[in-house]
C-alpha cells in the first residue's frame, strides 16, 4: 500500500510570495471577476498577471518636461 507523503510545512513566505490587502473600486473587482470567469483563472491569478504587465509596461518620470512631452 502506497502510503501518503507528507512534508514539512514552509514559513509563511518561503514561497516567494507575499499576501497583503489593497483596495479596489467594485467596478476594477468586476471586471477581474468577468475576465475570470471567461478564463478559469482565479481573480488572485489574474491581478498578479495584470500587475507584473504594468510594472514591465511602466515607466516613473521625474521631469516634469517629459510628462509634458507625453
Amino acid at each position: 500500500m502506497t502510503k501518503l507523503r507528507i512534508t514539512p510545512k514552509h514559513p509563511k513566505g518561503a514561497d516567494g510570495y507575499k499576501v497583503f490587502s489593497i483596495r479596489i473600486k467594485d467596478d476594477i473587482v468586476e471586471r477581474i471577476d468577468h475576465v475570470s470567469e471567461k478564463t478559469g483563472r482565479t481573480r488572485n491569478e489574474l491581478i498578479g498577471m495584470l500587475l507584473d504587465f504594468a510594472l514591465e509596461n511602466s515607466e516613473v518620470v521625474t521631469d516634469k518636461k517629459e510628462k509634458k512631452a507625453e
